[in-house]
């Protein structure tokens, strides 16, 4: 991204639900949150409703962010007896 020149455009593409295995996180994740607020970037983010292979694909999409959003309620609310969650390794 930082070879782009004057009058140039560029698309980067991907999958957010696709994270490293080490870290949990995904490359778009960081990308967007250092990115966000600077003129002339805009970000774009399909969801189920774009979805325009088989009808399967749409209800895997949608059981992996019904797991996302519970594991991250998991995260951000530990039982008192496993106390604060510590995802280092």
């Amino acid at each position: 991204l930082t070879r782009i020149g004057f009058g140039s455009k560029a698309v980067v593409t991907g999958d957010r639900t696709q994270k490293d295995v080490a870290t949990g996180r995904s490359g778009l994740d960081g990308l967007s949150e250092v990115l966000h607020g600077i003129e002339g970037l805009a970000f774009v983010e399909l969801g189920r409703r774009d979805v325009v292979r088989h009808r399967i694909v749409a209800e895997i999409v949608d059981a992996y962010e019904r797991a996302d959003a519970r594991r991250e309620a998991d995260e951000s609310h530990p039982s008192p007896a496993q106390g604060p969650r510590d995802h280092r390794r």
